[in-house]
């Protein structure tokens, strides 16, 4: 695509689209980069492994022209991929030298990274898809979401199971009424991020530039993850999950796609209180089997719902009772329960349920309202040429990520939190405010 944009062109463009979707997810402008809707755009990988490398994959059909990465050998690994993208370890200095070659920045490095890459990327009035979580802490997200509308952005957060027919079907159940009035809603994931512990002792593998790595989170030697067993993996790739410092444990890694569902379908936005259970939390290794209360209020004639989450083999009592169209009792290992009124629907990625089952057994399901997705990676793309919103863009998503790493920081705090969402504030517990945002160490900023 073209070096030079109009941006008063794609500017018009933009306010005269309209902000919010039929299916009332909120919605910032997506914005034209391009006169022409058959040129490729110039997209800078911020990340190359793991999730990166699959995003990288759903983006081909585009110009890949910049690759970042902290590891060497990853790098080169990718280059050989895409072999006419430029080459960098540092994303602040390829952000400032490429800025007049790309269009939009996929930023799929490590979460406590995601905010700093975003937000310089979108100051340059990139386009931006970002991971999930959007961001580390709640003040980031926050930070990315009013960035996406000021600049009028197109913007992706990476839910990719947000795209599935399945998904769309739950929500048009729940937002025609199906069961009723809804105020519970139950949340839960096998996921167990726990048990792994920080050692030291070794120098950092000559391809990974450790001190790049840590980014904003504070400085230290090199270290990887031992397990209870004693195995020892590197943190770098993947196994930084596992640490406050760098991750968000298994409430950040599967909460914006599983609590996705309930934030659509119900409209929520902000809770006003959050509490969380579980193990006693650590100084630098999440835990796992976490109970987390969220008390959303009323959103227009929609009731107060409150939605638990659940994690580490842990669900709700009332999931055991569920029996299938065979009389036997539905196990469900990850999924979402919605309590109504008049009945419920259990839901995972791929497939739903009314019940009871009888109840159920000649009801009419109400007519698609929601089309079907371009395709995750590509509702962005299209929304970076039409201005046409994506669905789970950075206003969307922003405020789904933080109600993800509301329930991290009621966690780690351990008392619940009282929450001021307009002004970002812990009302009932100062000392809880730390765990809305961090101080960024020397060199880095948002």
């Amino acid at each position: 695509m073209s070096k030079q944009v109009d941006r008063r062109n794609w500017l018009k463009q933009s306010a005269a689209v309209s902000t919010v979707l039929a299916t009332g997810v909120h919605s910032q402008l997506a914005s034209a980069t391009s006169n022409s809707p058959t040129e490729k755009l110039n997209i800078a990988s911020i990340g190359v492994g793991g999730r990166a490398a699959g995003n990288l994959q759903g983006l081909e059909d585009e110009n890949i022209v910049v690759i970042v990465d902290t590891d060497q050998n990853a790098l080169d690994q990718a280059g050989s991929r895409y072999k006419q993208a430029r080459k960098y370890r540092d994303f602040r200095v390829m952000l400032e030298k490429e800025t007049n070659r790309i269009d939009a920045v996929l930023v799929s490095c490590a979460d406590h990274t995601h905010a700093p890459a975003a937000a310089m990327a979108m100051r340059m009035k990139k386009h931006v898809y970002c991971e999930k979580p959007l961001a580390h802490t709640v003040y980031e997200a926050r930070v990315l979401a009013n960035l996406a509308r000021e600049h009028n952005l197109a913007t992706q957060m990476g839910t990719q199971i947000h795209a599935g027919n399945n998904y769309r079907r739950v929500v048009e159940l729940v937002q025609s009424g199906a069961i009723g009035e809804i105020r519970d809603v139950h949340v839960w994931v096998g996921v167990n991020y726990s048990g792994q512990h920080l050692v030291t002792g070794k120098s950092a593998p000559k391809n990974v530039d450790w001190d790049l790595w840590q980014g904003p989170s504070p400085a230290r030697p090199y270290c990887e993850s031992q397990n209870s067993e004693g195995a020892v993996e590197n943190i770098y790739r993947f196994h930084w999950r596992w640490f406050w410092d760098y991750g968000t444990g298994g409430l950040g890694d599967f909460g914006c796609h599983y609590m996705d569902l309930a934030h659509w379908a119900l409209e929520l936005k902000n809770p006003t209180r959050v509490s969380a259970s579980g193990p006693t939390p650590l100084l630098h290794n999440t835990t796992a089997g976490i109970v987390v209360d969220y008390d959303y209020p009323a959103r227009g004639d929609l009731p107060p719902v409150r939605m638990t989450w659940y994690d580490g083999g842990k669900k709700p009592e009332i999931v055991s009772q569920l029996k299938g169209k065979d009389g036997k009792p539905l196990n469900w290992g990850n999924g979402q329960l919605f309590i109504g009124s008049q009945g419920m629907i259990i839901s995972d990625y791929s497939k739903h349920m009314l019940l009871p089952v009888d109840q159920f057994a000649d009801f009419e399901r109400p007519e698609p309202t929601i089309a079907d997705s371009l395709g995750h990676h590509r509702e962005w793309t299209h929304a970076i040429r039409t201005g046409d919103p994506t669905t789970c863009n950075f206003e969307y998503s922003g405020a789904l990520s933080e109600s993800v790493l509301l329930g991290v920081a009621a966690y780690r705090s351990g008392m619940p939190i009282e929450w001021d969402a307009e002004n970002l504030k812990v009302t009932n517990s100062p000392q809880t405010q730390q765990w809305i945002h961090k101080e960024y160490r020397k060199g880095w900023t948002l």
